[in-house]
């Protein structure tokens, strides 16, 4: 790797820092990104927030790769000793809000396929996308985007992952259940008490174990996690709502784990959204043995990331360490990124020589 390649990612890192881009509002690193590309004469479309640019020989034949990160923030957590805007180094630790979580492995990312950008021996095409509201799982971030791309292949979306391969993610849905039952005055022990009948769906929840467990992420989780009833001491309550936290995994649907307790639930169930569901990739997809082949380990990730808005094969790789991230006084080592450049190139070379089992 081209030493230049390492320093333009980390001055584009300190830039990005400095520059506050909360979820949904990230226009002025969108511009850093944009201008980045323009001032290297690499042509760049904009949507919003979102950022993308092509490899300059594109071959319409070709299958088409994304390498995608984000580059909205959460705010800064308390604790903070430093200045969350103010990029500083020290120790070999770049220090600043969003540097781990995700502009190290964006910035990665882009050298990349800076690398790569004016190959033309590549069997197919690449497209860098620097999304949006990622954070958020927003409406207007990759997710928005996707029609105005060609229909990638393979996604290798950048998260702070210590370059470990994961090749399955979590989904996520939120239900929030009404339980109904009947007022009674609590003296005369009246009507049919809404807690109690939750309470056996509420059980019945604790202890069920979904038939399929995935080899890399296990079995679904289905956690209540908050519950409310009652506005007296002396009514039967006839209602109690309760909200169920659930952890899906790449065996099942969102939909159809929702059916499956909506069949075993006295509750009337709704999710606040099934937009989040799990992803996995099967272990003898190219980029997996790619992987393998440079001795990186693959592992199921517990955390989202906006390979649950990605409708293909996905696979989330990244300098950095997930358990930094939205912590005070964020980092990232230099050397983090550097090696992060250098595993995505390999990995994109070795990728290369397997194209032939993409898809």
């Amino acid at each position: 790797m081209d030493n230049k390649l390492s320093e333009e990612a980390i001055a584009l890192l300190r830039q990005l820092i400095a520059t506050p881009s909360f979820s949904r509002e990230e226009a002025g690193t969108a511009r850093l990104i944009e201008g980045f590309f323009q001032q290297r004469g690499i042509p760049v479309e904009r949507s919003g927030n979102n950022v993308w640019a092509r490899s300059r020989h594109w071959q319409e034949m070709n299958p088409t790769v994304l390498l995608n990160s984000h580059h909205d923030t959460v705010k800064p957590a308390a604790g903070w000793q430093r200045d969350p805007f103010e990029p500083v180094v020290e120790g070999g630790a770049l220090y600043g809000l969003g540097s781990n979580d995700a502009g190290g492995p964006l910035v990665a990312l882009i050298a990349a396929f800076l690398f790569f950008c004016d190959s033309r021996e590549l069997p197919f095409n690449l497209i860098l996308a620097a999304t949006a509201e990622e954070e958020v799982s927003g409406a207007n971030g990759i997710a928005s985007i996707l029609s105005e791309i060609p229909t990638p292949k393979l996604g290798i979306i950048g998260e702070p992952t210590q370059m470990q391969l994961a090749i399955a993610e979590r989904g996520l849905m939120v239900i929030d259940a009404v339980v109904r039952g009947k007022a009674g005055h609590a003296a005369r022990d009246e009507g049919v008490n809404a807690i109690y009948l939750a309470l056996e769906d509420i059980n019945w929840i604790r202890q069920y174990r979904f038939e399929k467990v995935s080899p890399s992420l296990g079995p679904v989780k289905a956690t209540v996690t908050q519950a409310e009833a009652g506005h007296q001491h002396n009514v039967v309550p006839d209602t109690c709502r309760y909200v169920i936290d659930v952890r899906t995994q790449e065996c099942y649907t969102n939909q159809e784990v929702f059916d499956i307790l909506q069949q075993h639930t006295r509750a009337e169930l709704k999710a606040r959204s099934m937009r989040l569901n799990p992803s996995g990739i099967p272990e003898g997809h190219a980029i997996v043995q790619a992987a393998r082949q440079l001795g990186l380990n693959t592992f199921g990730s517990p955390t989202l990331s906006d390979q649950a808005l990605c409708p293909f094969p996905t696979v989330k790789i990244g300098p950095g360490d997930s358990a930094r991230s939205h912590t005070a006084d964020e980092f990232i080592l230099l050397s983090e990124v550097e090696a992060g450049i250098n595993t995505y190139i390999q990995l994109l070379d070795t990728f290369a020589g397997k194209c032939a089992q993409i898809g």
